[in-house]
């Protein structure tokens, strides 16, 4: 008995081609894009701080900023009366308000 390959079709790869770019799209517009979204609003709270706004760390910790050193990207937060901590801004989480 003797076995014959199938035929292959004709423009196979054309449709891979566009079968990953489609996959691409999708990956992209709903992953990719809301993320770049997200950190764009992100830096934007951090480079909207204000001294005497009260945060939280990225660790958990509640503070309200006393200084701002735009020059080392570093916040001054006191955490309790006369304890102050340097944090550099990254270190700052934004909180978002919850919505009823």
């Amino acid at each position: 008995m003797i076995l014959e390959a199938a035929p292959q079709q004709q423009g196979g790869g054309m449709q891979m081609i566009i079968m990953m770019v489609v996959l691409f799209a999708i990956v992209y517009f709903f992953m990719i894009r809301p993320q770049n979204k997200k950190q764009k609003e992100i830096q934007k709270f951090r480079n909207s701080l204000t001294v005497g706004q009260s945060i939280v760390t990225i660790g958990g910790i509640h503070g309200v900023v006393k200084s701002i050193n735009e020059a080392e990207a570093t916040v001054t937060v006191e955490v309790a009366t006369g304890i102050k901590i340097v944090f550099a801004k990254d270190a700052i989480n934004p909180v978002y308000e919850k919505k009823a």
